[in-house]
């Protein structure tokens, strides 16, 4: 599978251990970013991966494409542009408290970049999907247009579209930006979405009955399919949290021939970073999309595929940083019976 990837690259800073922010005077790099997360995925798991994007000249922005290129990732259409490095800023939990991240991205070389700048064509031949995610449209009406030009270039040309619902309400306020309203021009061009009902409830603006989430996300998923003609599936994953440290996920996912698949939860305890695991989430399932030749027309497919991406959500757990490094073996192994003694 061929794929490409638009989105912002970013710089995580994150406090030492379970600091608070600057309670100490230092913070650990980390290159991350919802796409870029997805391409890394990707590439370790063999495919061909393509992020497209803007960062600045310089060290920082050289710096966070040659992470990218680390691990495979093709940065050819990563260009450098006027503007500084996005940022965020991560400060990790602890029992009763909440991980809490902060935004620093105003005026970034991404946010900057003017939207008639991207050839999607040329920078779309010979992909078989476009990955995008809703943190692009939420940081300006630039990254909006950019976002729908090629989303539509996509489907014009017969790439299919996936979409991270990855609804962020700080960076939307920030700009005062409808999300709605451009959440549903993206949505009505994705073949695949990647949202649960809290997600379509902002994007449609319907409240699901609170029957449990699994149900809720199966009636957010029919009326979803009702609202966009080109959308063929809709998967979330399911998250019960017990401490920060420790948290249950389980995933569901629904065709538009109302075929409806649940995985069980899997039980996550000591957990090391959750950031990213939707992002691993999305990228296990577009690969065990690709190797089922994108049909599942049996359950046991639906179910073999929905399996792997939760479990490669669940092993980014275990993993820190933005990036999910686990092998296709190592998922495998995690989807089956795990075991946990040391490999020798």
């Amino acid at each position: 599978m061929e794929i490409v990837c638009f989105g912002e690259l970013l710089l995580r800073l994150g406090a030492p251990g379970r600091e608070f922010l600057l309670q100490s005077p230092r913070l650990s790099v980390q290159v991350g970013g919802a796409e870029a997360n997805v391409a890394v995925s990707l590439s370790r798991l063999g495919h061909q991966a393509r992020m497209v994007g803007v960062v600045p000249a310089g060290p920082l922005g050289d710096a966070a494409a040659g992470e990218l290129r680390r691990h495979g990732v093709d940065t050819a259409a990563l260009r450098t542009g006027p503007g500084r490095m996005g940022l965020y800023f991560l400060q990790t939990g602890a029992g009763l408290r909440p991980s809490e991240v902060l935004y620093d991205r105003a005026d970034s070389a991404f946010a900057l970049a003017d939207p008639a700048g991207y050839d999607w064509p040329a920078l779309l031949a010979g992909a078989d999907w476009l990955h995008l995610s809703g943190v692009t449209p939420a940081l300006g009406q630039r990254t909006s247009a950019a976002a729908l030009a090629a989303a539509r270039a996509a489907r014009k040309l017969g790439v299919k579209v996936s979409f991270d619902g990855n609804y962020r309400p700080k960076l939307w306020q920030a700009w005062q930006g409808d999300a709605p309203g451009i959440l549903r021009e993206l949505i009505a061009e994705a073949d695949l979405v990647f949202a649960d009902h809290r997600d379509m409830s902002v994007v449609l603006g319907i409240q699901f009955a609170d029957e449990g989430p699994a149900l809720q996300v199966q009636a957010a998923a029919r009326e979803a399919f009702a609202a966009f003609p080109n959308l063929q599936m809709l998967a979330s994953t399911i998250r019960t949290q017990h401490s920060v440290d420790h948290h249950a996920l389980a995933a569901v996912m629904i065709t538009r021939d109302g075929q409806s698949t649940l995985a069980p939860a899997m039980d996550l305890p000591g957990i090391v970073d959750r950031i990213g695991g939707g992002d691993a989430f999305a990228a296990g399932l577009l690969h065990a999309l690709a190797k089922q030749g994108g049909a599942m027309t049996r359950k046991d497919d639906a179910m073999a595929a929905l399996r792997f991406a939760l479990a490669a959500a669940a092993l980014k757990h275990s993993i820190p940083g933005d990036f999910n490094l686990a092998s296709e073996a190592d998922i495998l192994a995690c989807a089956g019976e795990a075991r946990f003694d040391v490999k020798r």
